[in-house]
């Protein structure tokens, strides 16, 4: 039976936090693991209202997220005695600083506490180093401040076909969250949020994943607010179970609207009175926001640590074939791959043209043209405007031995037991690309090989196009 807290409704959850070790050590002067216990404790001054905000830096020695039984420690905070949210070190032993939100604050002094949750934690984690704990009010009255008043805070997952009752302290767990924001006409602001998991449990397999959308982490758009000029709610949607859009009509804490991930493949469920929760809980810092002109994976690749994250899971899965060939649809090691960013529009539109679109790749001295959705034509890329896919290359295979670039035209049919009869009057538009890299040995993004700017058009008759070569580069 897996452990479930029940909610206060309108309150924040509060739990009691186990005596464990815990050290608070200064940057400069990392410890040996210490038997000593006790929390970590900081007070901070507000002088006006505002949305608060933490950089904690940490290492949990001996714990290593491609290991299993000892993926990560858990942190559990508390703002003022009361429960705030849990912070996954899932950089283990790996330096690193975790962004959080605390939510709105008032002025005056407020105490932050943390502790190492061996409750919450998998059984490999001992011990956990704190290196400092930074925080930051966004004043109310800032412009800023609207991304993170109405930023959710997520209960993690825990799905009763999945082991244990923290199972994001293993898998899917939230790496980051991120928003868009815009305006229309009228001054009415919409502002969406967007989480990064580390994996995807359910949904695309894995292999499509790679093909479909250039990386194996799930991105999900989660919650959606649209504000009039005075920034008072006109509307609120979030993305519910089998990808819907629905109204947000549960709980909230100030203006946070309290979510919780209800399947598999990370989509989301309002939290509402009553509601048995998951007793965890992330709140992250959303100061990331999208630019218009690219695809999601760019704030990964603004983070190039959770490139590693996303490989070491899927190593510690199994999902990495043993012996990597890239003549099969299995996944090898990512560092195999090239990551590519393209843009590209179709006319007609909205995958009615029945054709997608494949990054093809050949290396010097090697006729084999290698592509990205490997054959498989509903792998293609439908979807216009930026998009990103991975083209699986030979083991070894580096930058410097890649030949050319290419851009080929895809015709599916949506039903396998159909023929599939190539469309007469497609025109696809390909602009840029926006990088191409491949992982070093640390499973992170090398340098972009290229950046290509420019306009090729596929046709029936004209299905592909090369839009570099090495030649270019000299």
């Amino acid at each position: 039976m897996k452990k479930k807290r029940k909610l206060a409704v309108g309150l924040a959850l509060s739990i009691s936090l186990a005596s464990i070790p815990l050290n608070f050590v200064a940057a400069e002067s990392i410890p040996q693991v210490q038997s000593e216990n006790k929390q970590v404790e900081k007070t901070f001054t507000v002088s006006s209202s505002g949305e608060a905000l933490l950089d904690l830096t940490a290492i949990a020695p001996g714990v290593d997220w491609s290991k299993k039984g000892q993926e990560s420690a858990v942190i559990t905070l508390t703002l003022d005695g009361k429960y705030n949210q849990d912070i996954v070190l899932f950089m283990g032993q790996q330096k690193f600083t975790y962004k959080v939100a605390l939510g709105h604050v008032d002025p005056g002094a407020h105490t932050l506490k943390a502790s190492l949750n061996l409750d919450k934690s998998p059984e490999g984690a001992k011990q956990v180093n704190i290196i400092k704990m930074d925080t930051k009010v966004v004043s109310s009255d800032s412009e800023d401040a609207l991304a993170y008043r109405f930023s959710p805070i997520l209960y993690g997952r825990n799905l009763s076909n999945i082991p244990g009752a923290y199972e994001n302290n293993y898998t899917d767990v939230p790496l980051m969250m991120y928003h868009t924001q815009s305006k229309d006409t009228n001054g009415n602001i919409t502002i969406e949020y967007t989480v990064i998991c580390s994996n995807e449990d359910g949904g695309t397999n894995t292999p499509a994943l790679m093909a479909r959308w250039g990386r194996t982490t799930d991105i999900e758009w989660i919650y959606r607010v649209t504000l009039n000029p005075n920034h008072k709610i006109i509307s609120e949607k979030y993305q519910s179970p089998g990808h819907g859009t629905v109204d947000f009509d549960g709980l909230k804490e100030q203006d946070h609207p309290l979510m919780y991930t209800s399947t598999s493949n990370n989509n989301f469920s309002a939290v509402k009175a009553g509601d048995t929760t998951s007793g965890y809980r992330f709140f992250l810092n959303v100061s990331q926001e999208l630019p218009s002109n690219r695809t999601r994976e760019y704030i990964m690749d603004q983070n190039p640590w959770s490139y590693q994250v996303m490989a070491k899971e899927m190593i510690r899965e199994r999902k990495i074939e043993q012996i990597a060939n890239p003549d099969s649809q299995e996944v090898s090691d990512q560092r195999n791959y090239l990551y590519v960013e393209f843009n590209k529009t179709t006319s007609p539109a909205n995958g009615s043209a029945g054709v997608g679109t494949a990054i093809g790749v050949k290396l010097k001295g090697n006729p084999k043209l290698y592509i990205s959705n490997h054959n498989v034509p509903d792998w293609s890329i439908t979807r216009d405007n930026p998009a990103a896919t991975t083209v699986e290359l030979p083991a070894g295979t580096t930058t410097s031995d890649i030949e050319s670039i290419q851009v080929i035209a895809v015709p599916f049919d949506s039903n396998p037991n159909d023929t599939i009869n190539p469309p007469a009057n497609y025109q696809i538009t390909v602009k840029d690309v926006n990088r191409a890299f491949m992982l070093d040995s640390d499973y992170k993004p090398q340098a972009s090989l290229m950046e290509w700017h420019g306009t090729q058009v596929l046709t029936a008759q004209n299905p592909t196009a090369v839009l570099w070569t090495a030649t270019d580069k000299q």
